[in-house]
């Protein structure tokens, strides 16, 4: 789990406060399109995935069970997190900070931090990114993996477009660090930690390899905006 964030630049101290975290959440967060729809599927009797929730929604999901809500955003100078942190507080539930990104190969610190991470949680646990697509993703990838013993292969699914993942975009990326896996690692007998463990595993260098597709980058990066 990461450190402590420092400080908010967002003060929720005041009544106009609040209101500009909030004004600033809505139109540059565009929490607006997140309103009605929360892209949110339990994956497992004890997680939960979804797109960046409203303090009423985290209130919501609190009331059917929710301990923990896990952001994997970073962002701790932003509105979302300054509304999301303060109502954690408010509702007595745990905060937990990791972030990842969905455009670059996990490093190695990466990948073994999900899996303490997914042995620690209290749950059941709310995890979630922007969209609830990429980076809530490729860690529910690992979730499968690590805590529920699902094999590479078969914990792929969740990176899907039932999820609203885009593979053929810059955020492919994140599929591509698998299938070398099942290319070069699943073949010799290695487990996915021994992999990644091994020099046949540099971020830097599966990154430079992979290709993402025109279409897919105008759709990612142009339309939907993902971050």
């Amino acid at each position: 789990m990461s450190a402590e964030p420092p400080p908010n630049r967002f003060d929720l101290a005041s009544p106009a406060g609040r209101l500009r975290t909030y004004l600033d959440y809505l139109w540059n967060d565009h929490a607006y399109l997140r309103l009605g729809f929360s892209n949110a599927h339990w994956i497992s009797d004890e997680l939960l995935r979804m797109n960046q929730p409203w303090p009423h929604q985290i209130a919501a999901w609190k009331a059917r069970g929710i301990r923990t809500v896990v952001n994997l955003r970073g962002g701790f100078d932003a509105s979302f997190h300054a509304l999301e942190k303060d109502a954690c507080e408010r509702l007595g539930l745990n905060f937990v900070n990791f972030t990842i990104t969905s455009r670059e190969v996990p490093s190695r610190e990466r990948v073994l931090g999900a899996r303490a991470l997914f042995e620690q949680l209290e749950y059941p646990a709310l995890m979630h990114c922007k969209s609830g697509a990429d980076r809530a993703g490729i860690m529910s990838v690992f979730y499968m993996h690590f805590r529920k013993g699902l094999s590479i292969r078969e914990a792929l699914d969740q990176l899907s477009l039932r999820y609203l993942h885009i593979r053929h975009g810059k955020t492919g990326v994140l599929d591509y660090t698998f299938a070398r896996y099942l290319d070069e690692g699943e073949p010799k007998g290695l487990g996915f930690i021994e992999w990644v463990e091994s020099p046949a595993y540099d971020p830097a260098a599966i990154k430079a390899d992979f290709r993402a597709d025109m279409w897919g980058n105008a759709l990612t990066e142009r339309i939907l905006r993902r971050e």
